[in-house]
């Protein structure tokens, strides 16, 4: 079944708020505010409305990236408001995108990483807050370049913690916390 329809400019202010107020605001990934301020990311919606839909568009934005100066585009955000609703659907195109890294020969350059609307860490609940440090308005499959990230952690002397960390800040936010976090301002 695919995500209720959305226009670009929705899809992409969603997603632009959930960087901002989540990924960033909460510093789940202190890396992520460089290139947002730089405005190295490349944000590409996907028409797909079936996984192997957004695998073609996935392998069409690996190889961009790639072709890409990093100081243009550094990462890319691949966003599937029509696709991928259900979460072991997403985990089964991960599983494919994966695959796709190794056939293009890319891993070691390109890692995916993953978020989605109904993100499960492994043996977690699916109320746990742990699971909204992957949470995200729409199924995204996040391009990132090995050598930027191994600068970034060569950069953070504690990167190993994040996930850790990720964790405690929502614990301590709670779920209440988390909604009125996420509330887009009246400025916005």
């Amino acid at each position: 079944m695919p995500l209720p329809s959305a226009s670009h400019a929705a899809i992409l202010a969603a997603t632009q708020h959930w960087l901002t107020r989540a990924v960033i605001g909460l510093n789940l990934c202190p890396f992520a505010k460089a290139v947002q301020v730089k405005q190295q990311i490349r944000y590409a919606i996907t028409e797909a409305s079936t996984m192997e839909g957004v695998l073609l568009d996935l392998e069409a934005e690996l190889q961009s990236l790639l072709n890409a100066d990093p100081a243009t585009i550094d990462t890319t955000l691949l966003i599937a408001p029509h696709a991928l609703a259900d979460f072991t659907e997403y985990n089964d195109c991960l599983f494919f995108a994966q695959r796709l890294l190794r056939q293009m020969r890319i891993e070691g350059e390109l890692q995916i990483a993953s978020f989605h609307p109904q993100y499960q860490f492994e043996g977690s609940a699916p109320d746990d807050i742990e699971n909204y440090t992957n949470r995200a308005p729409y199924p995204i499959l996040h391009l990132l370049r090995e050598a930027s990230i191994e600068r970034a952690v060569a950069a953070f002397p504690d990167a190993a913690e994040i996930y850790e960390r990720n964790q405690e800040t929502l614990r301590k936010l709670g779920l209440h916390g988390w909604q009125a976090w996420m509330k887009p301002s009246t400025a916005e």
